[in-house]
């Protein structure tokens, strides 16, 4: 396979597990060199950058807060410290909760969007810079299938998730002209372990894949590593289904 992305830096946030580490590793096996970000898993972290480097890439990892505007810029830092540059960014880092909208506070509605939303933001924020510089950088924000079809007890999930497509948007007007594409990859049901007492969540069970196959975090890594290599340099603004044709068989 091609090395589409040798010398290019990438940051994948939320990478030590299941969509984020694949990524992280497809990136890896691309050519670039990635900054592993997790919240708190450093143990899952480390072993995503032993098996990068394992394979002769190169992987740092950086344990960080998306949702702290301070702890993403010394991400960023760490980024540019162990690389000298940064070309991709994926805003992967999310959390998912369920509960009726009724029963929800404001605490917890922030939480959800703090870490989704915001850190985003954040994240393009803090590599803005770094990215102009590329001159070929992009950022690739993950979706999810809810906040195209909406869900049943995730108000705060749906409207972070669909915030992010309009993120998504608005910054490929805004970066175009530094030569930055921004795109939008939406998994549908995919088949990642969950912690334990973690129930799947509901609203999967109302949809269905046309192929009859749920999907693997590699699918979903696969259309990133693409949307980051010159091939995908005229694609920008989108929001792109991975999915099996769940949605359109909703």
């Amino acid at each position: 396979m091609t090395r589409e992305l040798e010398g290019k830096a990438a940051i994948v946030t939320g990478a030590g597990r299941n969509i984020g580490r694949a990524i992280a590793l497809a990136l890896a096996e691309g050519g670039a060199a990635v900054l592993i970000n997790a919240r708190s898993n450093r143990s899952e972290a480390d072993s995503a950058a032993r098996e990068i480097t394992a394979a002769g890439g190169r992987a740092v990892v950086h344990i960080g807060d998306v949702a702290d505007s301070k702890a993403v810029q010394l991400m960023a830092d760490a980024a540019l410290q162990a690389f000298g540059r940064i070309d991709i960014l994926v805003n992967n880092a999310a959390l998912r909760r369920e509960k009726p909208f009724a029963e929800m506070d404001h605490v917890e509605w922030r939480e959800i969007l703090d870490v989704t939303l915001d850190g985003a933001f954040h994240c393009a924020k803090a590599c803005l810079a770094a990215l102009r510089e590329s001159g070929a950088g992009t950022i690739i924000n993950i979706g999810g299938l809810s906040a195209h079809t909406g869900a049943k007890d995730r108000a705060h999930v749906v409207t972070a998730k669909a915030g992010l497509v309009g993120f998504t948007r608005a910054l490929a007007n805004d970066l175009a002209s530094d030569g930055i594409t921004v795109n939008c990859v939406v998994p549908g049901l995919i088949g990642t372990p969950r912690p334990k007492g973690q129930p799947e969540p509901a609203h999967h069970a109302t949809h269905r894949t046309l192929t009859g196959e749920r999907g693997r975090p590699e699918d979903i890594a696969a259309v990133v590593r693409f949307l980051a290599g010159p091939a995908a340099r005229y694609i920008t603004g989108q929001a792109i289904h991975s999915n099996g044709g769940a949605y359109f068989g909703a």
